[in-house]
């Protein structure tokens, strides 16, 4: 597997010098130097099933990175059913919906949810947008270019599943986080996300984050048998990022509709996602970029024959 990584990673840097070489004659700026056209970080945080966490999960990461001076924008782009609001105790009053319609901006519908950290909301009980159109694309792409402030890490809460908006922002972003829990349902709906973005998006690189551990152990052991099957049938590279154990007080932030990094810092559940924050700003260096903020949506669109180039 190794090998493997080793060569995606020189693919991915020949890649990248392409983007930035065609970015700079794009933009005028030949100049421009590859560590400088990285510009924020765009995780999509996915799962292959629903109820593994997957949004408390962005959510903590969100305040642990925070905490550690990040500045983190969280997109919740589960545009059917979005809860990312209900889950923090926030009530906005315009969410992403009014944005693809055309009736808010970006810039007028984003949040504060703690100190460093913002949102954008998702709208709930609307069908229209389960299925982003070309339209929505570019103006979602137009939207985001026109942001002014600055964020370190975006996180993108996708809903579950193998859904066309699921497969569009996981593509989109530049680097895929899997949540899984130990559940053999929870591994095997894992499993077929991943050979799905492989086979037909030509994803090759994915993190792994283990949820509701009964410890590290547990979470070792999960990872063990997504990776073997991994292995065995696809041509990927799986990183295990951590996990978080399964915590009553994580139960209780839940039920509050707080962080549990914010509501019982000292619990077992925010410890892991402190590891995990940490692990997340040492990994910098490996990201795999796929462009800028201003291509994050624009490389998608630019059709498949494109491949990001």
């Amino acid at each position: 597997m190794s090998a493997v990584r080793e060569t995606g990673d020189q693919a991915d840097t020949l890649r990248q010098m392409a983007r930035t070489a065609k970015m700079a004659v794009q933009n005028g700026s030949e100049g421009v130097q590859l560590e400088d056209a990285h510009g924020i970080r765009v995780i999509a945080v996915t799962s292959g099933k629903g109820g593994v966490g997957k949004s408390n999960v962005v959510a903590n990461l969100a305040m642990s990175l925070a905490a550690k001076g990040k500045r983190i924008l969280i997109i919740d782009a589960d545009l059917g059913v979005g809860n990312m609001d209900v889950l923090l105790g926030l009530s906005p009053q315009y969410n992403l919906n009014h944005v693809l319609s055309g009736e808010k901006t970006l810039s007028e519908i984003i949040i504060d949810v703690a100190p460093n950290v913002k949102l954008i909301p998702a709208g709930s009980g609307v069908q229209e947008y389960t299925s982003l159109g070309q339209h929505e694309k570019m103006k979602m792409l137009d939207e985001l270019d026109m942001l002014d402030e600055v964020f370190d890490i975006m996180f993108i809460d996708t809903e579950a599943g193998i859904s066309e908006n699921v497969t569009y922002f996981t593509v989109a972003a530049q680097e895929i986080l899997v949540v899984v829990t130990p559940e053999p349902t929870s591994i095997t709906d894992a499993y077929a996300l991943i050979k799905l973005l492989a086979t037909r998006y030509s994803e090759h690189h994915f993190k792994v984050l283990v949820n509701m551990a009964r410890d590290s152990e547990d979470a070792l052991e999960v990872f063990r048998k997504l990776a073997n099957v991994a292995g065995r049938f696809l041509d990927i590279s799986l990183d295990y990022l951590g996990c978080v154990v399964r915590d009553e007080r994580l139960i209780d932030a839940v039920k509050k509709q707080k962080a549990v990094f914010s509501l019982h810092p000292d619990s077992d559940a925010a410890n892991c996602f402190t590891t995990l924050a940490s692990r997340i700003i040492e990994n910098t260096r490996q990201t795999r970029l796929k462009g800028t903020i201003q291509f994050f949506f624009r490389r998608y669109l630019e059709g498949p024959g494109s491949n990001g180039i």
